[in-house]
Order: C-alpha cells, then structure tokens, then sequence
C-alpha cells in the first residue's frame, strides 16, 4: 500500500482499513504464535502499512 493511495481517501475510509489491518496482525500473531506462520513478511508489512494510515491521519487531521 502506497501514501498516495491514502491519501486520497477520507477519514472513515481511512478508519475501516485501520481496524481491517489491525485484525489481520492479531492473526498473523495468533498464527505466529501456535507455529502456523507460513508467510513471516507479512507481519511486518501490516505494521508499516498501519503507521502509514496513522501518518496519514494525522496529517490529515492537523489541516
């Protein structure tokens, strides 16, 4: 996911992938944790990819 995807969505939007992102890393350490993982990259594209929309948010919400 690129910043300039982002930022051409609004706040809710911005919002529901959020909250879709941060229930895909619960799983991938829930996964991780019973051993299951296959795909060990992923966890740490999630987590960049949700401080991204937290940049973007905040950007978007000090203009």
């Amino acid at each position: 996911m690129k910043a300039e995807e982002l930022k051409g969505k609004s706040p809710d939007q911005l919002k529901d992938e959020l909250l879709s992102l941060r229930k895909e890393a619960f799983n991938l350490r829930f996964q991780r944790a019973s051993g299951q993982l296959e795909n060990t990259s992923r966890i740490r594209a999630v987590r960049r990819d949700i401080a991204r929309i937290k940049t973007v948010m905040r950007v978007q919400a000090g203009q």
